[in-house]
């Protein structure tokens, strides 16, 4: 399917590995050029050779904390007025409510809250001129139930998809959409980390951990960065202008509801 997206210009935050990566690699195989991101300078370096390689668009990589003003304006510096804005951060690591300050707690709002409200502000007014836009932010299946451990994450993914829910419909009528993506246990960095506190904390080894989990998923396994990064190309592309406001979820069945 042709996605209508040659020649589109995107950012993709935190795209040097995981969940990001799978949403770049698959933008560009629909044509957009890439700004992609990443803390680790390496990675990204690697990750835009290989993007390079394997398709024909314009990469430029930028290696910055995308929850600072310095990295986000040197994101918008590479690429001022992106057609796609995919967000995107690592969230606060596995804690105890208990164990939380209030250092801890703000640091998370801004990292999994603020920033991607930061970034809408900064490109929205100039989608809304084109009247094209796709703002795309990878929250989590913990917005919907929760996940042990992630209390701080949840709090501040389910509070951007609240503050969201308004703003996508505020501007619907301009061709620009807002939607989100809930990944379930996508076979990443972050879930072999789960993996190994769950393995250390009951005895058990990490195989044994990962095959029961992954018994738990009504498709027996844990979802590809791929196969959710082309969800989100679908998101991005121009057949689906008429989707705006909502939670995808990608968790194999995992959340049990039939709405």
């Amino acid at each position: 399917m042709d996605l209508g997206l040659k020649g589109r210009k995107a950012i993709v935050c935190a795209s040097s590995r995981g969940l990001g990566k799978g949403c770049a690699m698959a933008l560009a195989e629909a044509g957009c050029d890439l700004v992609i991101n990443g803390r680790d300078g390496e990675t990204l370096a690697a990750t835009a050779r290989e993007i390079e390689q394997r398709f024909s668009v314009s990469i430029t990589a930028v290696a910055a904390d995308v929850s600072t003003a310095e990295g986000q304006k040197a994101l918008l510096a590479a690429c001022p007025a992106p057609d796609i804005l995919v967000n995107n951060n690592g969230g606060p690591a596995r804690r105890d409510y208990t164990e939380l300050t209030r250092e801890a707690m703000l640091d998370g709002v801004v990292q999994n809250m603020v920033t991607p409200v930061e970034l809408i502000q900064a490109v929205l007014p100039a989608m809304m001129e084109r009247g094209f836009g796709r703002i795309v932010n990878i929250t989590s299946l913990s917005v919907k139930m929760p996940i042990e451990g992630l209390d701080l994450s949840s709090g501040a993914r389910a509070g951007l998809t609240a503050f969201l829910a308004g703003v996508a419909r505020q501007i619907a009528g301009s061709g620009v959409t807002i939607n989100n993506l809930l990944p379930g246990k996508m076979d990443t960095d972050r879930l072999k980390g789960g993996f190994e506190r769950a393995a250390s904390l009951s005895g058990r080894s990490v195989d044994d951990v990962k095959a029961a989990q992954a018994r738990e998923i009504p498709a027996g396994r844990f979802g590809t960065a791929e196969e959710f990064g082309q969800t989100c190309a679908f998101l991005c592309s121009t057949h689906a202008g008429y989707m705006t406001g909502q939670n995808i979820l990608l968790d194999g069945g995992l959340y049990p509801a039939a709405f």
